[in-house]
């Protein structure tokens, strides 16, 4: 499937890297980059779609194998796609 918008540079915050495995950063890097938004409601959903036409900042909500929630957000200008817990917000 092919990505919806650029990433930029990948950032990840200590608690976040603390708590994912390889696997899921991968795994939901590639979610996100596809427009699969995760835990956001629908309204987040079509906000996201829109952002990714309009360049408006994206943010993606996603569950770890061991039940940590962690967020990914795509800056609007594409520069810089960060992995955070939102307590790290």
């Amino acid at each position: 499937m092919p990505l919806k918008f650029k990433l930029g540079q990948l950032l990840i915050t200590p608690g976040a890297q603390e708590v994912l495995t390889e696997d899921e950063i991968h795994n939901t890097l590639m979610r996100h980059s596809q427009g699969d938004w995760g835990n956001v409601c629908d309204e987040d959903k079509k906000e996201n779609d829109i952002s990714c036409e309009k360049g408006f900042r994206i943010l993606s909500s996603y569950e770890s194998s061991k039940g940590v929630k962690f967020w990914i957000i795509t800056e609007a200008d594409r520069s810089a796609t960060t992995i955070l817990l939102p307590e790290e917000y």
